[in-house]
């Protein structure tokens, strides 16, 4: 890679995405099969329609190795380029080493940089925001950030409210630090990130290694956690368009965490963007964590709505809580 001249100032630029699945599909009408609940019920309140379920031999690390794959070929660059790897999980391999590591070797891009961030559904906010500081101070000159998951091993299968919610799945960009064109380049132009452990309590796992000694199972009081991500997301939403000067309906896309299409239609509202503008896969994925919003930005990539020169939301909160979005100029 060519170094931009010295002094210049860098932009993080995302120059492809891909995105992984298990080969499961798990439609509601199957699920109900086993839990006591029915297709109408899950699409009224959530608007999911399936999931995708990883099975033997389908990992974190292996999904999110499928979707670095695929965002380097959509890239056109060589894994030997890449010299950081953030990933993004909250369902590692093993408690450690990192996840990002077990990726970074089985792409061949040995002696970069490789780690995983913990921020549950806000982790690829997280992860990006990380990689791009990394970028722009010179650390690093090319990176894949990830958001991968396999939240089905973490479920409580008993718990109708809650199992019915989340998929696996992997999301991947690749960001080149490219010299810094002004408002009208490309690249990552703001990104805001907060956190509140007050509500832990309302979105959690009950256990861990320093506590139980057990994975544990996830817990969620679904009403709190909605009413919490609307407020939130509309907040951190607005204060990335402070940041930039730019009134919301400049945005050409919102790609939000794929969370609850109730939350999607919410906080599209409070932002008074039409639907139109919002990026939509829950029905189809279900919510994937911190794979959500690559999976999501992939998709409709890939699909031809987002295209070069747009200017495109990222959001996300999750458990913490944690929250976060990012402009990009694509």
């Amino acid at each position: 890679m060519n170094a931009p001249a010295s002094g210049s100032s860098l932009r993080s630029v995302i120059i492809g995405t891909g995105s992984a699945l298990p080969a499961r599909v798990v439609t509601n009408a199957e699920l109900a099969e086993q839990v006591d609940t029915t297709d109408e019920w899950i699409v009224e309140r959530t608007g999911i329609r399936q999931r995708y379920i990883a099975g033997e031999g389908e990992t974190t690390g292996t999904l999110a190795t499928a979707a670095a794959r695929a965002a380097l070929q959509a890239a056109g660059v060589e894994a030997g380029t890449i010299d950081l790897i953030v990933l993004a999980t909250a369902t590692p391999d093993q408690t450690f080493p990192a996840t990002a590591t077990t990726v970074q070797h089985a792409l061949g891009c040995h002696g970069g940089i490789a780690f995983d961030v913990a921020a549950v559904c806000s982790g690829f906010l997280y992860a990006l925001g990380v990689a791009d500081s990394m970028l722009r101070s010179g650390m690093a000159r090319r990176a894949l950030v990830i958001g991968s998951e396999t939240f089905s091993r973490i479920l409580d299968w008993e718990d109708r409210t809650t199992c019915v919610l989340f998929g696996d799945g992997a999301g991947a960009v690749v960001l080149d630090a490219q010299p810094d064109e002004g408002a009208q380049g490309r690249g990552i132009l703001a990104t805001r990130l907060h956190a509140d452990g007050t509500h832990n309590c309302l979105l959690y796992v009950d256990g861990g290694p320093s506590t139980t000694g057990t994975v544990g199972k996830v817990r969620m009081q679904g009403r709190e956690v909605f009413r919490h991500a609307v407020t939130n997301l509309a907040g951190v939403l607005a204060e990335v368009m402070a940041d930039v000067d730019l009134p919301a309906e400049a945005i050409d896309w919102l790609v939000p965490h794929q969370a609850n299409a109730r939350i999607l239609d919410a906080t599209a509202r409070k932002l008074s963007l039409p639907a139109e503008k919002v990026i939509v896969t829950v029905d189809r994925h279900a919510n994937t964590s911190a794979a959500s919003v690559p999976l999501a930005l992939d998709t409709a990539v890939r699909d031809g709505r987002i295209k070069p020169g747009q200017l495109v939301m990222l959001e996300a909160m999750g458990g913490g809580f944690t929250w976060g979005a990012s402009l990009v100029r694509m």
